[in-house]
């Protein structure tokens, strides 16, 4: 019963709220222990972190860390180019950039509450240190329809994949989400699906 409840304790029920993935992260509050919280807070950090522990021998090179989320987006948003982090040194922060192909640059507030949830995601598949159950309520919130079957994708790469051996390519987590959409159902594989 204890290691039962010790498990559940460990589950992490996912509101990624708009608000918190908007904001910026102070530096002298980050540590390279620093992921992304339940609400989505910590995002431009989480992102900063994966980057440079790739240039210390991390399992991605720096740029592709960058490379990749810019792919995941662009799978949402066909005129993304790329992700980046700007770490401001005099005001002390660390603010979520994305830059489209025209070469406009958004902020974070810019962007719509679909395109941050995805994006948390897309962070979450590549952070080989979030372990362990993940639950989502409704991850169609925020996406137009014709995007769900690229959310339901990107969910569907985060747990483990069973038939390879557990490592950092591979972490052992599992996804759980719920939704009232009948779109989400039918890009779910059927034996994935609890009615």
């Amino acid at each position: 019963v204890l290691l039962a409840r010790r498990e559940m304790q460990e589950w992490k029920l996912l509101h990624l709220e708009p608000a918190s993935l908007r904001q910026p992260d102070e530096l002298d509050k980050f540590s390279a222990e620093i992921g992304l919280s339940t609400d989505g807070a910590h995002l431009p950090a989480t992102i900063y972190r994966l980057a440079k522990f790739s240039e210390g021998g991390g399992p991605l090179p720096t740029q592709r860390i960058y490379t990749q989320l810019a792919n995941r987006l662009a799978d949402l948003i066909p005129d993304i180019k790329s992700v980046h982090i700007d770490k401001d040194e005099k005001r002390q922060l660390l603010a979520l950039n994305v830059i489209e192909r025209d070469g406009t640059m958004l902020p974070a507030k810019s962007l719509s509450d679909g395109t941050l949830r995805f994006l948390a995601l897309a962070v979450l598949d590549l952070d080989y240190t979030e372990t362990g159950l993940m639950c989502l309520e409704e991850p169609e919130n925020g996406i137009y329809p014709d995007r769900i079957p690229a959310i339901i994708e990107l969910l569907r790469s985060i747990p483990v994949n069973p038939y390879e051996e557990p490592g950092e390519d591979n972490p052992l987590r599992q996804v759980i989400i719920n939704t009232h959409s009948p779109k989400v159902v039918y890009e779910v594989p059927e034996d994935s699906l609890v009615y």
